[in-house]
Protein backbone atom coordinates (compact mmCIF):
# COMPACT_ATOMS: atom_id res chain seq x y z
CA UNK A 1 0.00 0.00 0.00
CA UNK A 2 1.18 3.50 -1.14
CA UNK A 3 1.87 5.67 2.08
CA UNK A 4 -1.14 7.42 3.26
CA UNK A 5 -3.12 4.95 1.40
CA UNK A 6 -4.03 3.27 4.82
CA UNK A 7 -4.77 6.70 6.28
CA UNK A 8 -7.31 7.56 3.80
CA UNK A 9 -9.08 4.06 5.00
CA UNK A 10 -9.98 5.75 8.95
CA UNK A 11 -13.42 6.76 9.08
CA UNK A 12 -13.54 10.32 11.15
CA UNK A 13 -17.42 9.77 11.86
CA UNK A 14 -16.86 5.41 12.83
CA UNK A 15 -13.99 6.81 15.13
CA UNK A 16 -15.98 9.62 16.54
CA UNK A 17 -19.13 7.61 17.79
CA UNK A 18 -17.38 4.63 18.98
CA UNK A 19 -15.49 7.90 21.12
CA UNK A 20 -19.12 8.90 22.20
CA UNK A 21 -20.52 5.20 22.48
CA UNK A 22 -17.80 4.14 25.05
CA UNK A 23 -18.42 8.50 26.49
CA UNK A 24 -22.17 7.70 27.65
CA UNK A 25 -20.73 4.70 29.80
CA UNK A 26 -20.37 6.24 33.05
CA UNK A 27 -21.24 9.46 31.50
CA UNK A 28 -22.05 12.76 34.33
CA UNK A 29 -24.03 15.31 34.17
CA UNK A 30 -21.76 17.74 33.47
CA UNK A 31 -20.46 16.10 30.30
CA UNK A 32 -18.24 13.99 31.72
CA UNK A 33 -16.88 10.50 32.24
CA UNK A 34 -16.62 9.00 35.70
CA UNK A 35 -15.43 5.25 35.18
CA UNK A 36 -13.52 3.94 37.49
CA UNK A 37 -10.88 1.47 37.19
CA UNK A 38 -12.59 -2.28 37.43
CA UNK A 39 -16.06 -1.04 38.44
CA UNK A 40 -19.22 -2.05 36.66
CA UNK A 41 -18.87 1.16 34.11
CA UNK A 42 -15.17 -0.19 33.24
CA UNK A 43 -16.46 -3.77 32.99
CA UNK A 44 -19.51 -2.10 30.67
CA UNK A 45 -16.55 -0.56 28.65
CA UNK A 46 -14.74 -3.84 28.11
CA UNK A 47 -17.56 -5.85 26.78
CA UNK A 48 -18.26 -2.57 24.55
CA UNK A 49 -14.59 -2.97 23.29
CA UNK A 50 -15.02 -7.03 23.00
CA UNK A 51 -18.15 -6.57 21.12
CA UNK A 52 -16.80 -4.58 18.68
CA UNK A 53 -13.27 -6.86 18.03
CA UNK A 54 -15.81 -9.97 18.24
CA UNK A 55 -17.66 -8.55 15.14
CA UNK A 56 -14.76 -7.84 12.89
CA UNK A 57 -13.06 -10.88 13.43
CA UNK A 58 -10.53 -10.33 15.80
CA UNK A 59 -9.11 -11.79 18.72
CA UNK A 60 -10.23 -10.78 22.35
CA UNK A 61 -7.93 -11.95 25.58
CA UNK A 62 -7.13 -10.64 28.97
CA UNK A 63 -4.84 -11.13 31.57
CA UNK A 64 -4.04 -11.82 35.37
CA UNK A 65 -4.08 -8.52 35.72
CA UNK A 66 -7.20 -7.40 34.03
CA UNK A 67 -5.28 -5.78 30.84
CA UNK A 68 -7.58 -6.38 27.61
CA UNK A 69 -5.79 -7.40 24.10
CA UNK A 70 -7.47 -7.13 20.73
CA UNK A 71 -5.96 -8.96 18.01
CA UNK A 72 -5.56 -8.80 14.11
CA UNK A 73 -3.23 -11.41 13.00
CA UNK A 74 -0.49 -10.84 10.52
CA UNK A 75 1.07 -13.34 8.12
CA UNK A 76 3.88 -14.39 10.32
CA UNK A 77 2.35 -15.21 13.71
CA UNK A 78 5.87 -16.17 15.35
CA UNK A 79 6.48 -12.99 15.18
CA UNK A 80 6.30 -10.32 18.27
CA UNK A 81 3.07 -8.00 18.07
CA UNK A 82 3.30 -4.44 17.11
CA UNK A 83 1.34 -3.14 20.56
CA UNK A 84 -0.94 -0.10 20.34
CA UNK A 85 -3.36 1.29 23.46
CA UNK A 86 -4.07 3.20 26.02
CA UNK A 87 -6.45 2.40 29.16
CA UNK A 88 -10.49 3.11 29.38
CA UNK A 89 -10.55 4.11 32.96
CA UNK A 90 -11.03 7.75 33.98
CA UNK A 91 -10.41 10.27 37.24
CA UNK A 92 -13.96 10.61 39.03
CA UNK A 93 -14.74 13.63 36.71
CA UNK A 94 -12.24 13.09 33.82
CA UNK A 95 -12.93 13.48 30.04
CA UNK A 96 -13.88 11.54 27.35
CA UNK A 97 -10.71 11.25 25.67
CA UNK A 98 -8.12 10.59 28.04
CA UNK A 99 -7.10 7.09 27.71
CA UNK A 100 -10.01 5.73 25.64
CA UNK A 101 -8.91 7.60 22.50
CA UNK A 102 -5.81 6.04 22.61
CA UNK A 103 -7.94 2.67 22.54
CA UNK A 104 -10.19 4.07 19.99
CA UNK A 105 -7.64 5.18 17.91
CA UNK A 106 -6.04 1.76 17.92
CA UNK A 107 -8.85 0.32 17.05
CA UNK A 108 -9.62 2.13 14.34
CA UNK A 109 -6.33 1.15 12.49
CA UNK A 110 -7.41 -2.05 12.72
CA UNK A 111 -10.65 -1.24 11.34
CA UNK A 112 -9.23 0.31 8.81
CA UNK A 113 -6.65 -2.11 7.78
CA UNK A 114 -10.02 -4.92 7.43
CA UNK A 115 -11.30 -2.19 5.12
CA UNK A 116 -8.22 -2.08 3.03
CA UNK A 117 -7.51 -5.70 2.93
CA UNK A 118 -4.08 -5.06 4.06
CA UNK A 119 -1.91 -7.97 5.52
CA UNK A 120 0.74 -7.13 7.87
CA UNK A 121 3.69 -9.58 8.20
CA UNK A 122 3.34 -8.65 12.19
CA UNK A 123 0.15 -8.97 14.32
CA UNK A 124 -1.05 -5.61 15.43
CA UNK A 125 -2.61 -5.51 18.86
CA UNK A 126 -4.64 -3.03 20.27
CA UNK A 127 -4.61 -3.06 24.79
CA UNK A 128 -6.46 -1.20 26.97
CA UNK A 129 -4.66 -1.21 30.16
CA UNK A 130 -5.95 -1.81 33.60
CA UNK A 131 -5.99 1.42 36.56
CA UNK A 132 -3.59 3.94 34.50
CA UNK A 133 -5.23 6.67 36.52
CA UNK A 134 -4.62 5.30 40.11
CA UNK A 135 -7.83 7.28 40.86
CA UNK A 136 -9.27 3.92 42.75
CA UNK A 137 -6.35 2.23 43.39
CA UNK A 138 -2.76 2.99 44.15
CA UNK A 139 -0.52 3.11 41.93
CA UNK A 140 -1.12 4.07 38.51
CA UNK A 141 -0.39 2.48 35.19
CA UNK A 142 -0.75 -0.90 37.21
CA UNK A 143 -1.57 -2.80 34.58
CA UNK A 144 1.57 -1.77 32.70
CA UNK A 145 3.63 -2.18 34.92
CA UNK A 146 2.97 -5.61 35.68
CA UNK A 147 3.14 -6.18 32.39
CA UNK A 148 6.75 -4.51 32.02
CA UNK A 149 7.78 -6.46 35.17
CA UNK A 150 8.12 -3.30 37.19
CA UNK A 151 4.92 -4.35 39.57
CA UNK A 152 5.03 -7.75 41.19
CA UNK A 153 1.33 -9.34 40.12
CA UNK A 154 0.36 -10.92 43.26
CA UNK A 155 1.26 -7.80 44.96
CA UNK A 156 -1.29 -5.21 42.74
CA UNK A 157 -3.79 -8.06 42.95
CA UNK A 158 -3.71 -7.76 46.90
CA UNK A 159 -3.82 -3.82 46.97
CA UNK A 160 -7.16 -2.40 48.09
CA UNK A 161 -9.73 0.60 47.65
CA UNK A 162 -11.59 2.44 50.27
CA UNK A 163 -13.73 0.11 50.75
CA UNK A 164 -11.31 -2.68 51.17
CA UNK A 165 -12.33 -4.25 47.89
CA UNK A 166 -9.17 -5.79 46.25
CA UNK A 167 -7.74 -5.30 42.70
CA UNK A 168 -7.60 -9.23 42.48
CA UNK A 169 -11.43 -9.70 43.48
CA UNK A 170 -12.58 -6.80 41.25
CA UNK A 171 -11.00 -8.04 38.41
CA UNK A 172 -12.58 -11.63 39.01
CA UNK A 173 -15.62 -10.08 39.31
CA UNK A 174 -15.84 -8.30 35.77
CA UNK A 175 -17.25 -10.03 32.43
CA UNK A 176 -15.17 -12.36 30.73
CA UNK A 177 -14.56 -10.82 27.16
CA UNK A 178 -11.84 -13.42 26.07
CA UNK A 179 -9.39 -16.36 26.16
CA UNK A 180 -6.92 -15.83 29.29
CA UNK A 181 -3.61 -14.40 27.94
CA UNK A 182 -0.10 -14.87 30.06
CA UNK A 183 2.45 -12.77 30.19
CA UNK A 184 5.65 -12.19 29.26
CA UNK A 185 5.19 -12.00 25.26
CA UNK A 186 7.67 -10.24 23.68
CA UNK A 187 6.39 -7.56 21.76
CA UNK A 188 8.10 -5.33 18.57
CA UNK A 189 7.19 -2.05 19.43
CA UNK A 190 4.43 0.02 21.05
CA UNK A 191 2.86 3.24 20.27
CA UNK A 192 0.11 5.27 22.07
CA UNK A 193 -1.76 7.79 21.14
CA UNK A 194 -3.15 9.81 23.28
CA UNK A 195 -4.61 13.86 23.89
CA UNK A 196 -1.58 15.88 25.07
CA UNK A 197 -3.40 17.31 28.51
CA UNK A 198 -1.63 20.46 27.93
CA UNK A 199 -1.57 23.31 26.28
CA UNK A 200 0.97 23.55 24.23
CA UNK A 201 0.01 22.07 20.78
CA UNK A 202 -3.31 24.19 20.53
CA UNK A 203 -0.89 27.48 21.37
CA UNK A 204 1.36 26.55 18.06
CA UNK A 205 -1.26 25.37 16.07
CA UNK A 206 -0.13 22.37 15.45
CA UNK A 207 -2.04 19.39 14.81
CA UNK A 208 0.40 16.24 16.06
CA UNK A 209 2.94 16.14 18.95
CA UNK A 210 5.80 13.87 18.17
CA UNK A 211 6.67 12.68 22.25
CA UNK A 212 10.17 12.58 22.76
CA UNK A 213 9.62 10.75 26.58
CA UNK A 214 7.75 11.12 29.64
CA UNK A 215 9.50 13.78 32.33
CA UNK A 216 10.93 11.78 35.59
CA UNK A 217 7.85 11.85 38.82
CA UNK A 218 8.61 11.62 42.56
CA UNK A 219 5.60 11.17 44.73
CA UNK A 220 5.04 11.33 48.52
CA UNK A 221 2.53 10.85 51.32
CA UNK A 222 2.68 12.89 54.46
CA UNK A 223 1.29 12.66 57.83
CA UNK A 224 1.01 15.11 60.63
CA UNK A 225 0.25 14.74 63.77
CA UNK A 226 -0.44 17.11 66.54
CA UNK A 227 -2.80 17.40 68.82
CA UNK A 228 -6.84 18.11 69.08
CA UNK A 229 -7.68 20.64 70.90
CA UNK A 230 -10.44 23.42 71.50
CA UNK A 231 -10.51 26.46 69.13
CA UNK A 232 -11.62 28.76 71.85
CA UNK A 233 -9.66 28.38 74.41
CA UNK A 234 -6.13 27.28 73.33
CA UNK A 235 -3.32 30.17 73.12
CA UNK A 236 -1.54 29.30 69.79
CA UNK A 237 1.81 28.89 72.32
CA UNK A 238 0.20 25.64 73.38
CA UNK A 239 -1.25 24.80 69.89
CA UNK A 240 -0.19 21.37 67.96
CA UNK A 241 -1.65 22.82 65.25
CA UNK A 242 -1.52 20.05 62.20
CA UNK A 243 -3.03 22.13 59.52
CA UNK A 244 -0.84 25.07 60.13
CA UNK A 245 1.82 22.85 59.96
CA UNK A 246 1.15 21.15 57.19
CA UNK A 247 0.50 24.49 55.44
CA UNK A 248 3.63 25.64 56.18
CA UNK A 249 5.79 22.59 54.71
CA UNK A 250 3.72 22.76 51.40
CA UNK A 251 4.59 27.04 51.40
CA UNK A 252 7.86 26.19 52.12
CA UNK A 253 8.08 23.58 49.46
CA UNK A 254 6.19 25.82 46.51
CA UNK A 255 9.06 28.30 47.40
CA UNK A 256 11.95 25.80 46.90
CA UNK A 257 10.03 24.52 43.56
CA UNK A 258 9.29 27.64 41.89
CA UNK A 259 12.04 28.21 38.79
CA UNK A 260 11.81 30.84 36.47
CA UNK A 261 11.29 28.14 33.33
CA UNK A 262 7.87 27.06 34.98
CA UNK A 263 9.62 23.47 34.15
CA UNK A 264 8.97 21.86 37.54
CA UNK A 265 5.22 20.44 38.13
CA UNK A 266 4.35 20.42 41.99
CA UNK A 267 1.44 19.63 43.11
CA UNK A 268 -0.40 18.32 46.71
CA UNK A 269 -3.71 16.99 45.12
CA UNK A 270 -5.25 14.70 48.25
CA UNK A 271 -5.47 16.60 51.99
CA UNK A 272 -7.51 14.72 54.99
CA UNK A 273 -7.73 16.81 58.04
CA UNK A 274 -9.11 15.25 61.23
CA UNK A 275 -11.10 15.69 63.23
CA UNK A 276 -12.60 17.88 60.97
CA UNK A 277 -14.85 19.74 63.24
CA UNK A 278 -15.18 23.30 63.17
CA UNK A 279 -14.28 24.56 66.03
CA UNK A 280 -11.47 21.89 66.83
CA UNK A 281 -7.30 22.60 66.27
CA UNK A 282 -6.62 19.80 63.79
CA UNK A 283 -4.77 16.66 65.52
CA UNK A 284 -3.90 15.04 61.95
CA UNK A 285 -3.41 16.17 58.43
CA UNK A 286 -2.79 13.37 55.18
CA UNK A 287 -1.50 15.13 52.10
CA UNK A 288 0.07 13.85 48.87
CA UNK A 289 2.39 15.17 46.98
CA UNK A 290 3.09 14.97 43.16
CA UNK A 291 6.58 16.20 41.76
CA UNK A 292 8.12 16.31 38.30
CA UNK A 293 10.97 17.35 35.71
CA UNK A 294 12.12 16.13 32.24
CA UNK A 295 15.70 16.36 34.09
CA UNK A 296 16.96 13.46 35.71
CA UNK A 297 19.31 15.27 37.96
CA UNK A 298 16.53 17.86 38.83
CA UNK A 299 14.05 15.23 39.80
CA UNK A 300 16.99 14.19 41.92
CA UNK A 301 18.10 17.06 43.82
CA UNK A 302 14.45 18.63 44.18
CA UNK A 303 12.76 15.50 45.14
CA UNK A 304 15.26 15.24 48.60
CA UNK A 305 14.47 18.32 49.53
CA UNK A 306 11.07 17.44 49.69
CA UNK A 307 12.00 15.70 53.72
CA UNK A 308 13.73 17.94 55.11
CA UNK A 309 12.05 20.96 54.41
CA UNK A 310 8.66 19.39 55.92
CA UNK A 311 10.33 18.62 58.56
CA UNK A 312 11.92 21.99 59.33
CA UNK A 313 7.82 23.24 59.25
CA UNK A 314 6.60 20.82 61.64
CA UNK A 315 7.46 22.54 64.64
CA UNK A 316 5.92 20.36 67.55
CA UNK A 317 3.85 18.25 65.68
CA UNK A 318 4.96 14.76 64.42
CA UNK A 319 5.52 14.10 61.32
CA UNK A 320 6.06 10.86 58.50
CA UNK A 321 7.21 11.13 55.41
CA UNK A 322 6.89 8.28 52.37
CA UNK A 323 7.70 8.15 48.77
CA UNK A 324 5.62 6.34 47.03
CA UNK A 325 6.58 6.34 43.55
CA UNK A 326 9.71 7.59 41.85
CA UNK A 327 10.08 7.33 38.45
CA UNK A 328 13.57 8.80 36.45
CA UNK A 329 12.43 10.54 33.05
CA UNK A 330 12.37 8.19 29.81
CA UNK A 331 13.59 8.12 26.41
CA UNK A 332 11.22 6.95 23.89
CA UNK A 333 13.16 5.07 20.93
CA UNK A 334 14.45 6.73 17.75
CA UNK A 335 13.02 3.53 15.59
CA UNK A 336 9.09 4.71 16.40
CA UNK A 337 10.25 8.59 16.93
CA UNK A 338 11.44 8.39 13.22
CA UNK A 339 7.98 6.09 12.02
CA UNK A 340 5.85 8.66 13.87
CA UNK A 341 7.91 11.85 12.21
CA UNK A 342 8.17 10.04 8.80
CA UNK A 343 4.22 9.32 9.13
CA UNK A 344 3.23 13.08 10.16
CA UNK A 345 5.52 14.70 7.54
CA UNK A 346 3.90 12.21 4.69
CA UNK A 347 0.42 13.41 5.40
CA UNK A 348 1.11 16.97 5.69
CA UNK A 349 0.48 17.76 9.29
CA UNK A 350 1.82 20.50 10.97
CA UNK A 351 3.61 19.08 14.05
CA UNK A 352 6.25 19.81 16.66
CA UNK A 353 8.17 17.52 19.35
CA UNK A 354 7.79 17.53 23.12
CA UNK A 355 8.42 15.86 25.56
CA UNK A 356 4.97 14.84 27.78
CA UNK A 357 4.65 16.13 31.27
CA UNK A 358 2.13 13.39 32.47
CA UNK A 359 2.74 9.84 33.02
CA UNK A 360 1.00 7.22 30.72
CA UNK A 361 1.37 3.42 29.89
CA UNK A 362 3.97 4.14 27.82
CA UNK A 363 6.32 4.55 30.76
CA UNK A 364 6.62 1.04 31.60
CA UNK A 365 6.36 -0.31 27.81
CA UNK A 366 9.71 1.64 26.96
CA UNK A 367 11.23 -1.32 29.09
CA UNK A 368 10.50 -3.83 27.74
CA UNK A 369 10.20 -2.70 23.25
CA UNK A 370 10.65 0.27 21.24
CA UNK A 371 8.09 2.77 22.10
CA UNK A 372 6.73 6.35 20.99
CA UNK A 373 3.56 8.12 21.52
CA UNK A 374 1.07 10.30 19.66
CA UNK A 375 -0.64 13.79 21.06
CA UNK A 376 -3.39 15.92 19.61
CA UNK A 377 -4.32 19.05 21.12
CA UNK A 378 -6.61 18.94 23.56
CA UNK A 379 -9.22 22.67 24.27
CA UNK A 380 -7.35 24.71 26.49
CA UNK A 381 -4.98 21.97 27.39
CA UNK A 382 -7.37 21.13 29.81
CA UNK A 383 -8.12 17.13 31.13
CA UNK A 384 -8.82 15.11 34.56
CA UNK A 385 -11.59 17.99 33.84
CA UNK A 386 -15.23 17.22 32.62
CA UNK A 387 -14.78 19.79 30.42
CA UNK A 388 -11.90 17.91 28.61
CA UNK A 389 -12.20 17.97 24.68
CA UNK A 390 -11.02 17.23 21.32
CA UNK A 391 -11.98 17.78 17.63
CA UNK A 392 -13.31 15.07 15.34
CA UNK A 393 -10.47 16.75 12.93
CA UNK A 394 -7.48 16.25 15.74
CA UNK A 395 -8.71 12.87 16.65
CA UNK A 396 -8.80 11.33 13.47
CA UNK A 397 -5.66 12.92 12.54
CA UNK A 398 -3.97 11.31 14.98
CA UNK A 399 -5.60 8.45 14.13
CA UNK A 400 -4.34 8.78 10.97
CA UNK A 401 -0.58 8.99 11.59
CA UNK A 402 -0.84 6.08 14.25
CA UNK A 403 -2.16 3.75 11.17
CA UNK A 404 0.73 4.93 9.06
CA UNK A 405 3.16 4.18 11.82
CA UNK A 406 1.37 1.44 12.95
CA UNK A 407 1.77 -0.12 9.01
CA UNK A 408 5.25 0.63 8.69
CA UNK A 409 6.10 -0.89 11.99
CA UNK A 410 4.53 -4.07 11.17
CA UNK A 411 5.68 -5.11 7.73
Amino acid sequence: MTRGGLAAKVQDARLWSRLMALAAIGGTAKGGVCRLALTAEDGAARVRLADWATARGFTVSEDAIGNIYVRREGTDPTLPPVMTGSHLDTQPTGGKFDGVYGVLAGFEVLEALEDAGVQTRRAIEVVGWMNEEGARFQPGCMGSGVFAGAMPLEAMRAVADKTGATVGASIDALPTVGATRDFGFPVHAYVEAHIEQGPRLEAAGDTIGIVTGIQGARWFAVEITGSEAHAGTTPRAQRKDALMAALDGIQALRAVMTDPDDQVRFTVGRMEVGPGSPNTVPGRVFFTIDFRHPDAATVQRLGDVVAPTLRAAAGPCGISITETFTGPPVAFDPLVIEAVTDATKALGYKHHALPSGANHDAKFLARVCPTGMIFIPCLGGVSHNEAESATPEDCAAGARVLAETLLALAQ
